[in-house]
């Protein structure tokens, strides 16, 4: 591709375009055939493009679509090895990721072996890694930590981690501990570890449990209930043992956080719909500290808050420090003890927002080779950058620039990188990963991760040999697919439909989450007022008409600090907007979420 140097035309290429979703004609009309509304079959035929199976476990999530954990490849065996382990008092080791898909995953796992299957807590090991110096999966560190308990554990159960970490666990077993992978990432292409006593993972080839995106919580989860049926066969629990339900809370949250497909997953939009469902009963500590927090107005949560509240808070922890305060709020007892912790987290958070705006600048400013290049990726090494916030800076790249990205800084080890990645439509990251690695494997000594997102450590004399080959691998996916920000809408609404109504309509259609997007439409407004609010002035308050009724609008990160708004009052508004419910001391209202604007045509 010819290098492209000329600012205004840069500008013109990376301008978002608001674009319709296309819409797949037979399920819009489907939808409607079975009592869907239009606006309904809509959303869903814009989402769900090529879907053939029943509508109902999408539209009206239940449990009984969920398969039985039996059907996971491994998953008997894997059950039966934690099962003695119980019942013969061994030690056991509970090793999972350090984001909030692995914290949650810990958190059913130690939840269900304390306490209904009563192995006592000084049998439990939680090893969690530090994400900065330790780095993912069943790191190096984490082996010679767990090798240095005394007792040492004779089985350790990871949860989303350890499908790619065959030497370590190789290691683990020399010493005479055995390993069951429970895990949802990708496997590498030489298949499951050799070395793991079983590896209970959806993607497995062999597998045939039906739905392969499940979170690693899930994962977790199914192993867990499996291995009870298992204590229960052997006579080892009563059969009135209660059932693991109550853990889909922290399941929905793992599910949500970890960005899963809640699109054609009938598992996903269950376990979220239902974990949500518990969530708003509010017996857990954890649950009331965050609405506490948040709000009485927060009530009752949504799969937005758990993504855009929760979740990073327990992330920003394992990004800037040692996950374990994660963990002790999502398992505190007490209401002051989760408080406590989550004001630990808070202060984390904001944190991590300081860290990411500085980040976001340099790497916007480092992105302009590329972008004026017009090469198919971001690859960025920032010198100074923290390598906790590389997926949001990435994600934030991704957004703004309509391309993959992927973000590198040092590592703990002098001479070598980390990084991570975020991947747009059509791209698959691991597969590019995996290309990559047979272009230059010298480059790319480790890596994992799955469609949306991965991770990757890189020797840093190899940096460049390294970039050429990622881009030459995204370049093959992509083909000669034109790159620029899209922000796709499901139309337009007339202004009778913009009301409570409208929205609720919507909400019946949820969870919404990756692969499942919330409705996003489109239309023109005339701006009866404007002003900026926030501690930086960079988001934007409006009062937007269309026809007789205005509407009060919010658009978070419409400036930069500093930045004067480049229309006012009296002008006319193309926007991209979600509906969402204002809810101000027990009154609810309609308030429109701008996503972008520019000045009507």
């Amino acid at each position: 591709m010819d290098a492209v140097t000329d600012p205004i035309d840069l500008h013109q290429r990376l301008r978002p375009r608001i674009l319709p979703r296309p819409r797949d004609a037979a399920l819009y009309a489907r939808a409607q055939r079975e009592g869907l509304s239009e606006l309904q079959a809509r959303v869903l035929a814009g989402r769900l493009a090529g879907y053939q199976g029943e509508l109902a476990p999408l539209v009206a999530p239940s449990l009984r679509h969920l398969a039985h954990p039996e059907r996971l490849a491994d998953g008997r065996r894997a059950a039966e090895r934690i099962a003695q382990a119980v019942v013969e008092g061994e030690h056991i080791g509970i090793l999972t990721d350090y984001d909030v898909d692995g914290i949650t995953s810990h958190v059913v796992i130690r939840r269900t072996l304390h306490e209904l299957f009563g192995v006592p807590e000084s049998r439990l090991h939680s090893l969690i890694g530090h994400r900065i110096h330790d780095g993912y999966g069943i790191s190096l560190p984490l082996v010679e930590r767990t090798l240095a308990l005394s007792p040492r554990p004779r089985l350790v159960i990871t949860a989303d981690c350890g499908s790619s970490d065959e030497p370590r666990i190789a290691r683990l077993k020399a010493a005479g501990i055995e390993v069951v992978v429970s895990d949802h990432h990708a496997l590498p292409v030489e298949g499951p570890p050799a070395s793991a006593y079983a590896t209970v993972n959806p993607t497995r080839d062999d597998c045939d449990y039906p739905d392969p995106t499940i979170a690693g919580c899930m994962v977790a989860w199914l192993l867990m209930s499996l291995t009870r049926g298992v204590l229960i066969e052997w006579g080892a629990l009563p059969g009135a043992t209660p059932k693991l339900s109550p853990w889909l809370s922290y399941v929905a949250l793992g599910t949500v956080a970890d960005c899963v497909s809640l699109g054609g997953s009938p598992a996903n939009r269950a376990v979220v719909s239902h974990g949500l469902a518990l969530i708003n009963r509010m017996e857990a500590a954890c649950w009331r500290a965050m609405a506490s927090r948040l709000g009485p107005d927060s009530v009752p949560f949504d799969a937005e808050t758990l993504g855009f509240q929760m979740g990073p808070r327990i992330n920003a922890r394992s990004r800037l420090d040692d996950p374990y305060a994660a963990l002790h709020f999502m398992l505190a007892e007490q209401d002051d003890v989760a408080q406590r912790y989550l004001e630990v987290l808070d202060q984390d958070n904001q944190s991590r927002k300081a860290i990411e705006a500085e980040m976001i600048e340099s790497a916007r400013a480092l992105a302009l080779p590329a972008l004026a290049a017009d090469e198919p990726a971001i690859v960025l090494y920032l010198e100074d950058g923290h390598p906790g916030v590389q997926g949001i800076v990435a994600s934030r790249l991704v957004q703004a620039y309509g391309r993959p990205a992927l973000v590198l800084t040092p590592a703990v080890a002098p001479d070598m990188l980390t990084g991570s990645g975020r991947s747009v439509e059509g791209l698959h990251l691991r597969d590019a990963l995996q290309r990559t690695f047979e272009l230059a494997p010298e480059a790319l000594p480790r890596f994992g991760g799955h469609r949306g997102a991965a991770g990757v450590g890189v020797p840093r004399e190899r940096l460049d040999a390294f970039r050429a080959a990622f881009l030459q691998a995204v370049g093959e996916q992509l083909g000669e697919a034109e790159l620029y920000p899209r922000i796709l809408t499901d139309g337009d609404l007339i202004p009778e439909q913009l009301n409570l109504a409208t929205l609720e309509t919507l909400e019946a259609l949820g969870p919404y989450g990756r692969e499942f997007d919330p409705p996003l439409f489109q239309g023109d407004f005339l701006v009866e007022a404007l002003r900026p609010v926030g501690a930086d002035g960079t988001h934007l308050m409006l009062e937007l008409s269309c026809g007789p009724v205005s509407h009060r609008a919010i658009w978070f990160r419409a400036l930069t600090p500093g930045e004067v708004p480049a229309f006012g009052v009296g002008d006319r508004l193309s926007c991209a907007y979600k509906l969402s419910r204002n809810r101000w001391r027990g009154r609810e209202s309609l308030q429109l979420m701008v996503e972008h604007a520019e000045p009507a045509q």
